[in-house]
């Protein structure tokens, strides 16, 4: 391996809250500390999950959590459910709601279910003021006119591993939101994704490997771990024809915008 650059990195979506890494998460903070990952958010998507992310960020000073229902779990979301992602929010150590958003690959539950789902966790950070992080799997089409009717732009978004082309980058950057990109964008075959990775600009785009998926290149195969933001930020440089210190230091910045800790 070639001698590793300098760089602070912020991987704005992972999973160390996940049961691949929950019970060695020292291990992996480590690792990714030394690849300069020093900033990094756990992600929830259930009742499980939020309450392991919020843990870990208590933890572990570096570790922020954001938590929320993610659609394929919505179909558990019911009012006990509500009330205590209510309180969570509440907690500093929360920075964001995510993932929620629209799944429709998976059929794990159903479409009207999660268009309710996402609506009310919408309606939470218009009142709470709080970020969103998105997830969308072959719902573009309907995801986006929610997150317009909600004016996402106001209280800030990200589109977590963005897979849309330009016309649909495009259309999120035009509504406020930012654009984060994973191990994808280093993959050869992934050209829409790659396309819209090179148009965004400086003050929109993010890294993420929402570890343990999408492994980027070099490392594809193997599971994927916040360390990895590195690689991604690597290829992501070489895509853009930027330089890869000056790109760490604008996804660290931009992450650190949208999910700035609420004032106490």
């Amino acid at each position: 391996m070639n001698k590793l650059l300098q760089v602070q990195l912020y991987d704005s979506h992972t999973h160390l809250n996940d049961d691949a890494f929950y019970d060695d998460v020292p291990a992996y903070i480590a690792r990714a500390r030394h690849f300069g990952v020093n900033q990094m958010n756990m992600i929830g998507s259930n009742a499980v999950l939020n309450e392991r992310a919020i843990k870990l960020a208590h933890q572990y000073p570096d570790l922020h959590a954001v938590v929320g229902w993610h659609p394929e779990d919505s179909k558990d979301y019911d009012a006990s459910a509500e009330k205590t992602l209510l309180d969570q929010l509440q907690d500093p150590e929360v920075v964001g709601i995510g993932e929620i958003g629209l799944d429709y690959h998976w059929d794990t539950s159903p479409k009207d279910v999660q268009k309710k789902v996402l609506q009310a966790q919408l309606e939470m950070a218009k009142t709470y003021h709080l970020p969103i992080s998105v997830h969308c799997r072959e719902a573009l089409a309907d995801i986006y006119p929610i997150l317009k009717e909600y004016h996402v732009g106001d209280f800030g978004g990200v589109m977590h591993s963005f897979a849309g082309d330009p016309a649909w980058a495009q259309k999120f950057l035009d509504l406020g939101m930012y654009l984060s990109y994973s191990g994808v964008v280093t993959f050869g075959s992934a050209t829409s994704v790659r396309e819209s990775a090179k148009m965004t600009p400086d003050d929109r785009i993010m890294v993420e490997t929402d570890a343990p998926y999408l492994t980027p290149k070099p490392y594809r195969g193997k599971m994927n771990e916040p360390a990895f933001t590195y690689f991604t930020t690597l290829g992501l440089a070489e895509l853009r024809q930027q330089d890869p210190t000056e790109l760490a230091q604008l996804t660290f910045a931009n992450a650190q915008r949208l999910f700035g800790k609420k004032s106490s």
